[in-house]
């Protein structure tokens, strides 16, 4: 693990008549391109009818006009980009996914990570399931479908389900007649909805893709929540509240939102949503992700007692709005110091040293005009291993410059992560190893300083959210096989381990 790997995203559409749904969701999947780039995938629902394209690569390579113009129109339509947390990154795993069943057909996208998904799916495994992907997701799909056999109806399956998922999970679901939206009791993943002027709706993880394709942004899901767009259970929402603990609210007509199945826990969304997952231009449960960004480098700002640079440089991107804030909070001109080659995803694979080494020449180069000569504070949003950073060190110091002091705008990597990000191991991350002091020299600083992690709250104004890789303060228990692709050798031999 070189770099910190995105979360993935979904997307999904509901209309009351067909139309090229694919177009939006193709648009959707491209605003959320960030969060993932192994694969992507859509599924359109016409009609009973299920139409899919899934594939190994980006948004613009898997779907070209071609391919697009080949799926149909339809009244419901869901999407997905992929990181691979939890299963390798062959085209088997690729979403949504899609299953048939005796209750008829269903289309899963996934969002997060199960932290239990070892023991459930090896209990699955010995009832006699047979699982044809090594991804957590399909293990939802199954515990869905076995759900589906004993509940009335498909939201009921999902809110049956619920309780016995571990982790992250941020879902969109579609059946032959309703799309379903469900956001874990902790809410660790962001997920929204909107509308648009047609009167379509929109499920999204990021605010930003509902603006992609004109959508207005109506509220984010509440943790534990889910909502159903669709035929709706006239009949279920008569009877609310009192239907087995659930609340039912009528949203608006063909949307209900079903709460209470899962009991409602703690909020602990992603505080690295802020930091560096989202795009700077969304907002998540009412928060900006830019100014979050902001405060993260107002707060470095005031931790320097004295000046000690001439510029503020953030490496891009996600390490330029904290720049900035640092700019704004000390008075020291904010400077274009690194340019970012866009045609570069941000999970670049590089099996060799000689060609990591490389990757960052042809990511990043210097702007020598701003730095040479110059003390320098450069702004990154983490450090994992280390290598990275020396790396643009280095760069920098090529380029002329006097002094590099460098500045985190997260806490130092302590712990692994069980709910979505790559982080999972203490043996790869160089905070584990090193002092700060240690730090800055193998990576070539002058200085070096991150985030408290007691100011963390300052970013989103609340105490609401999960800091666990910072602080081993985990919101759930902590699963005994951690083992990313442990879902790849046989059930015989996981047992042995």
């Amino acid at each position: 693990m070189h770099s910190i790997h995105e979360e993935c995203g979904v997307f999904g559409v509901y209309a009351d008549k067909p139309y090229a749904v694919a177009k939006d969701v193709y648009y959707g999947l491209y605003s959320l391109q960030h969060r993932g780039q192994e694969s992507c995938g859509i599924v359109v629902g016409n009609d009973g009818l299920f139409f899919s394209h899934k594939d190994i690569g980006e948004v613009r390579t898997v779907f070209d006009g071609e391919t697009l113009d080949k799926l149909p129109t339809g009244t419901m339509g869901i999407g997905h980009v992929r990181y691979s947390t939890t299963g390798g990154d062959g085209r088997n795993n690729c979403q949504p996914m899609e299953v048939n069943h005796q209750k008829g057909r269903m289309a899963l996208a996934h969002n997060g990570n199960i932290s239990n998904a070892y023991e459930l799916r090896s209990k699955l495994e010995l009832s006699g399931a047979i699982f044809h992907s090594t991804s957590d997701t399909e293990i939802i799909a199954y515990l869905v479908t076995r759900q589906r056999l004993t509940h009335p109806s498909i939201e009921e399956a999902v809110m049956a389900t619920m309780p016995l998922l571990e982790g992250a999970y941020s879902l969109v679901l579609m059946s032959a007649t309703k799309l379903i939206a469900a956001r874990d009791p902790h809410g660790f993943r962001p997920l929204c909805y909107g509308k648009k002027d047609d009167g379509h709706y929109i499920i999204a993880s990021e605010s930003c893709a509902l603006e992609a394709v004109g959508a207005e942004f109506i509220r984010d899901l509440s943790p534990g929540e889910v909502l159903v767009f669709g035929q709706s259970d006239e009949k279920a929402f008569s009877s609310a509240p009192a239907r087995n603990g659930v609340t039912i609210t009528k949203e608006a007509p063909g949307i209900i939102s079903y709460m209470g199945h899962v009991q409602k826990k703690e909020k602990k969304t992603c505080i690295f949503e802020y930091i560096y997952f989202a795009r700077p231009d969304s907002v998540i449960d009412g928060v900006s992700v830019h100014e979050a960004r902001l405060r993260a480098g107002k707060i470095l700002a005031r931790n320097d007692s004295e000046s000690i640079a001439d510029v503020v440089v953030g490496v891009p991107d996600s390490g330029l709005d904290a720049a900035l804030g640092y700019s704004l909070e000390s008075g020291i001109p904010y400077g274009i110091g690194l340019i970012k080659n866009k045609y570069i995803g941000r999970t670049f694979i590089s099996p060799t040293q000689e060609e990591r080494v490389n990757q960052v020449r042809i990511k990043l180069n210097p702007v020598r005009s701003t730095v040479e000569g110059k003390r320098i504070i450069l702004i990154d949003d983490s450090i994992v291993r280390g290598t990275t950073s020396g790396h643009i060190v280095k760069l920098l110091r090529e380029a002329g410059a006097k002094e590099i002091h460098m500045r985190i705008s997260a806490p130092p990597f302590l712990h692994p992560c069980y709910y979505g990000t790559d982080i999972d191991s203490e043996e790869n991350l160089i905070a584990c190893h090193h002092s700060v002091d240690e730090i800055a020299e193998l990576i070539g600083a002058d200085s070096l300083s991150y985030l408290p992690v007691d100011s963390l709250h300052e970013l989103i104004g609340s105490n609401d959210f999960c800091n666990a890789c910072f602080t081993g303060a985990y919101p759930t228990p902590v699963p005994e096989n951690t083992e990313k692709n442990r879902f790849e050798q046989p059930l015989s031999k996981r047992n042995n381990k």
